[in-house]
């Protein structure tokens, strides 16, 4: 262990880059690991019920201390200095306003355990005063919202489902955390998720008057209320005249096997929950219209997919029929907000590497308006309807909060908490680029060029495989895979969106279903093809290819079907098809692409598991798996690094024994790119 660390901290030396490495046109230096964690990672707008402030969180990361603290910030609707609320060391997130404006309710763990809180709110001044505690529900209090009227507070939280109430719930957590004897007993599948065994709890959502006292449990019973996301809009929502709740449910009897989230409605005192949505797939983010007459809602049709299209409906409460909005619209829909009239809907969905606004009309339904382009998020109306407020990020940067005019297509930006650091340093604009893949398919490239790029100089390549596989490259930010800080130190970045990439249409999408290394392969290796003849500044003997997730696949898959890069980074990607599915929790997800069980259809399993083309191995590859992911189990990169090394070819491992399928700590981010772009450096930079 000594000589492993004594190896990092010599590695670490090496990838510093010098302080005298600047830009002589601009005067800025490359982007370095140490800047990325200085930027505030910013979200959840809020829009106070004046139109005259925007609420929203910023989460500041202590990279000595290994933590990240959300905590809340203001800026005016109309421009000016946006301020840091609070103060306090254990921070705060998900603020939102109160109905009328007076009062603030967050999350905060200030107390040791995660709870809602309220504040009274001046408008005038825009200062927090006084802060109570309005739960004390010893499974602890996330993702508040306030009633419409203001009397209540709906929150949820991870319970017992066969305990009546919160002392049951204690008692039973004491028992557990005492007793010697850590062993489970399992009796049904999802035993485990994400990156955490079961606790043989279920979340359910609760009520609290907003002055305080005994919360009621309104979705008893054994099943999660919300189900697990992993971020996005909330899963629930009370109607305007706070007498009901919608809220989104998986009740299906094997829940390692469906994507079948249903929409209920319950009343806010709690009872017999009914059900709305009809798709036999996905629906969920049930949003009432501000009038009360609609819920609307996403919905996906085929049952077991969990990347069919996300499509736009909207429930009318009085006649109880269901209107698809966007059946003609071939995009997904993302977040959404409802104008403050009740006549349209706004809107983010992805296209061709980025993630516009649009609105579109209710009733008469309407086709799909483009607002503004951009990769916006976090879609908030002001209450006049006239600004909308939401964040925005690009490959350059990360999110601020912007506003946009209604009419306008150009946005102002209202935040600016990452400009000291950002001016500091050079970074390139991505460049994107069409080439012809597989079948005549025309497939999407992206570009990022390293600071003080010179024309006529020969770079190294990084070659980057996003994960999903139905996910996208584009002009977003990523602190797992930060393509200008893979860039920075002297390499062309390279990613390109294969067949079963988002944003270019849901045939494009299903062209990965039971072909993972057919066709996408080659939209990857026609697309490297293309830039090496069309970019002269690239020098095709020095590249290098990374991956993460299905990345990981492609990376393994690449493995055993070409030699042309010097080197290879697999990050949680599947080696062997077969032991994949009995290690994965989510059940749906390799019988839908590899359409069934190994049981019945280990022809196509077989055909596509990168492990039965192990002799054809050659080419350097750092393996990166931790112990936590249950999405990709640790095991699949324990088998690859144990066949790469019985088979002499250069390999390394990085476990991290405390993460999942995403590297998040801190420190453990920092080793990431240190022993990724090490890796890569030993095998490209040293070997020209």
């Amino acid at each position: 262990m000594r000589h492993f660390i004594a190896i990092l901290i010599l590695m670490a030396a090496v990838l510093r880059v010098p302080a005298v490495a600047q830009n002589q046109n601009t005067g800025k230096r490359p982007f370095t690991f140490e800047d990325m964690m200085a930027l505030q990672r910013i979200g959840g707008p809020q829009v106070s019920p004046d139109g005259k402030w925007v609420l929203f969180s910023a989460v500041r990361v202590d990279l000595q201390a290994n933590k990240k603290t959300p905590h809340l910030w203001l800026v005016p609707v109309a421009g000016g200095e946006a301020r840091q609320l609070t103060n306090d060391p254990a921070g705060e997130d998900r603020g939102r306003f109160s109905p009328d404006g007076r009062q603030v309710i967050f999350t905060s763990s200030r107390d040791g355990s995660s709870q809602i809180w309220l504040a009274g709110f001046d408008s005038g001044s825009g200062a927090l005063s006084n802060p109570q505690k309005i739960t004390s529900i010893s499974t602890e209090a996330d993702g508040g919202i306030w009633s419409p009227d203001g009397k209540n507070i709906l929150f949820t939280s991870e319970v017992y489902f066969d305990c009546p109430d919160d002392a049951c719930n204690k008692k039973r957590d004491e028992e557990h955390a005492n007793s010697k004897v850590k062993a489970m007993i399992f009796t049904r599948l999802f035993y485990r998720h994400w990156s955490s065994y079961t606790h043989f709890k279920r979340t359910h959502l609760f009520v609290v008057p907003a002055s305080g006292g005994v919360a009621k449990d309104i979705t008893p019973g054994d099943h999660d209320v919300p189900p697990f996301s992993l971020g996005g809009q909330d899963l629930y929502a009370i109607s305007p005249d706070s007498q009901e709740v919608a809220f989104t449910s998986n009740i299906d009897e094997v829940e390692a096997i469906s994507t079948n989230n249903e929409v209920f409605l319950v009343p806010i005192t709690g009872g017999t929950p009914k059900k709305i949505s009809t798709s036999p797939g996905s629906d969920s983010t049930p949003l009432y219209s501000p009038d009360g007459r609609f819920i609307a809602w996403r919905m996906q049709k085929r049952p077991g997919y969990e990347s069919d299209r996300f499509r736009l409906v909207v429930y009318d409460r009085k006649s109880g029929q269901i209107n698809n909005l966007t059946e003609n619209f071939d995009r997904w829909v993302g977040t959404m907000s409802w104008a403050p009239d009740s006549k349209s809907i706004y809107f983010t969905s992805e296209d061709k590497g980025e993630i516009p606004i649009y609105r579109i009309s209710v009733d008469p339904a309407g086709a799909p308006q483009e607002i503004t382009r951009g990769s916006n998020d976090d879609l908030v109306v002001t209450p006049d309807g006239k600004t909308l407020v939401f964040t925005r990020m690009s490959i350059q940067a990360p999110s601020e909060v912007f506003k946009l005019a209604l009419g306008s297509k150009d946005a102002e930006r209202l935040s600016h908490l990452n400009d000291a650091v950002l001016s500091q340093v050079s970074m390139q604009p991505v460049e994107p680029f069409w080439f012809t893949g597989a079948v005549g398919t025309k497939v999407e490239g992206l570009i990022v060029k390293p600071p003080a790029f010179d024309p006529q100089k020969k770079y190294p390549m990084k070659f980057l495989i996003h994960g999903g596989p139905q996910g996208m490259w584009g002009d977003e930010w990523s602190y797992r895979w930060n393509a200008e800080l893979f860039a920075a130190n002297g390499y062309i970045v390279v990613m390109i969106n294969p067949r079963g990439s988002t944003s270019y249409g849901q045939a494009f999408i299903d062209g990965i279903n039971g072909d993972w290394g057919g066709k996408p392969y080659e939209d990857l290796m026609k697309g490297l093809d293309y830039v090496e003849k069309s970019y002269p500044f690239v020098d095709k003997d020095r590249e290098c290819a990374l991956g993460a997730s299905y990345g990981g696949y492609a990376i393994n898959w690449i493995l055993g079907h070409t030699n042309r890069f010097k080197c290879l980074v697999s990050h949680d990607g599947m080696f062997n098809t077969e032991s994949a599915y009995g290690s994965t929790e989510e059940l749906w997800f390799p019988e839908w692409e590899f359409k069934g069980t190994p049981w019945n259809n280990r022809e196509l399993y077989r055909k596509w598991s990168p492990h039965l083309f192990a002799t054809q191995f050659k080419t350097p590859t750092l393996v990166v798996h931790s112990q936590l992911d249950y999405r990709l189990d640790v095991s699949e990169g324990f088998q690859l690094f144990t066949t790469l090394q019985r088979l002499k070819v250069p390999s390394r491992m990085l476990y991290f024994p405390d993460e999942g399928h995403w590297v998040l700590k801190p420190l453990n981010s920092q080793l990431w790119y240190q022993t990724v772009n090490g890796w890569v450096d030993e095998h490209i930079k040293k070997h020209p």
